[in-house]
């Protein structure tokens, strides 16, 4: 049943061989299109889309080699043969260079024909079922670059559209690099806003005033430098969404503004005497805890009240580590890394690896392996990962097994920091100021633990 669906154009000037491979290919059960000459075949390209052509290369009108050009540029996944002249090599070497899937010499043996078909037909088909696993895989676990098949992900994936349709206000909780702002503007492309702008402002880049004008504008004259009147983030953000990065780091003084623009839609420019309203969704994110910054005073507990009427929290990417490969793959289309592949060692590497900055970080790894790996090399190895991967991986080669016997967990650690003690002397030549800042302890503590350890230096 699979070959009734290949289609096979035939690119022949002379009608007996025509015919031959028609005759042959039909009987193996493929669906065949014939054309007589160059002009007919790109014809028969621009009208229907192919598996597989078989073209000659010296035909009249149009070569073999435009028609294989003109192939790659109007249907670039349909793979090409060429058919040269017996002793032609360099016309075959070409053709290759050119992209053609395989070449045949003239004359040619039948059964020959049968297996560079059968073959090429067969890698179109498992490039066919690749697209439509990764488009399955695409549709079951992303939404707006937000990718997850943990259930976690998941969990939030089906969120998603959900929120998207309320105006309700959303807090974003999560480590640095794990992806709020892809999440914030997943839930604006998915809501009846999307037609309106998304502005986004990271709050702890401003100081507390030039915050205040980013986000509400001032009049002319407000301050020294107001030369005239300006436009604040939630009037250009009217009718749509406003993303507030790092909220934790809001200002005290600054909450109480933006605690009544969350009740009423109502502020006032820095220096203006007119109240504005607006028609804004708030979403907000932060990696602090809040509820520690409202017991330390630093955040209003009716400002968080506010904007976590949702809350969304995206776990750190080494809790989710069946993501990991999903990522992967989407980084590897996003830098064009088409063809290449991570050796099983390698992605294991990569699974194992604690990701501080999570998902951002991981972006950046596979970016910069993809640069500077050979570019003729289709499979990463470990070889080709950076340093602090590989040495993390020999670093959890000699922590030991936990057993059910159990371990003695007091002297393993004692053993390690003994022996990074020695080691950080070592580096530094015995100059103990020195040795602490490798460990980023200070002086004293580093002398106390070369007291506790008994460590000497002559």
């Amino acid at each position: 049943m699979e070959n009734l669906r290949s289609k096979i154009l035939i690119i022949e000037d002379e009608k007996s061989m025509r015919d031959v491979l028609r005759i042959l290919l039909e009987g193996e059960g493929y669906e065949v299109a014939s054309a007589a000459d160059g002009i007919e075949g790109l014809d028969w390209l621009n009208r229907d889309i192919f598996d597989l052509v078989i073209s000659d290369i010296k035909m009249p009108k149009v070569s073999g080699f435009e028609v294989l050009k003109r192939a790659r540029e109007i249907s670039p996944d349909t793979l090409v043969i060429m058919i040269t002249a017996f002793g032609t090599t360099e016309s075959a070497i070409e053709a290759m260079k050119l992209g053609a899937y395989d070449y045949i010499h003239k004359p040619f043996k039948i059964d020959e024909i049968r297996l560079i078909v059968k073959k090429a037909i067969e890698k179109r088909r498992l490039s066919k079922e690749v697209f439509l696993l990764r488009e399955k895989i695409k549709a079951t676990y992303e939404i707006g670059n937000i990718i997850g098949k943990s259930p976690k992900m998941q969990e939030i994936l089906s969120l998603l559209p959900k929120v998207a349709q309320s105006n309700s206000n959303v807090l974003i909780t999560g480590e640095s690099g794990s992806g709020k702002e892809l999440v914030a503007t997943a839930l604006h492309n998915l809501s009846h806003r999307k037609g309106k702008s998304m502005v986004a402002v990271n709050c702890a880049t401003f100081p507390e005033g030039l915050l205040e004008t980013e986000l509400f504008g001032h009049m002319k004259g407000a301050f020294t430098g107001a030369i005239c009147n300006k436009q604040g983030l939630f009037e250009i953000a009217d009718g749509g969404t406003i993303f507030l990065d790092e909220i934790g780091e809001m200002p005290i003084n600054l909450q109480v503004k933006l605690l009544r623009v969350l009740e009423n839609g109502i502020f006032r420019r820095v220096g203006g005497t007119t109240d504005i309203k607006v028609d804004v969704r708030v979403i907000a994110a932060t990696n602090k805890d809040i509820k520690e910054a409202i017991n330390s005073g630093t955040f209003r507990d009716d400002l968080y009240y506010r904007l976590n009427v949702i809350p969304v929290n995206i776990p750190p990417l080494r809790e989710r580590k069946e993501d990991i490969p999903l990522l992967i793959e989407h980084f590897m289309r996003k830098f064009t890394a088409v063809g290449k592949g991570f050796s099983p060692d390698a992605l294991r590497l990569l699974i194992d690896y604690p990701w501080k900055g999570n998902v951002r970080e991981l972006e950046n790894v596979i970016e910069r392996t993809l640069l500077l790996t050979d570019a003729d090399k289709e499979e990463i190895t470990p070889e080709d990962l950076p340093e602090e991967i590989s040495k993390f991986s020999e670093d959890m080669k000699n922590i030991p097994e936990l057993t059910s016997e159990g371990i003695d967990l007091d002297r393993i650690i004692e053993n390690l920091e003994k022996q990074y003690l020695l080691n950080a002397l070592e580096q530094s030549r015995g100059v103990k100021t020195e040795a602490a800042k490798l460990l980023n302890l200070s002086f004293r503590s580093f002398r106390h633990r070369l007291y506790k350890y008994g460590i000497k230096l002559d």
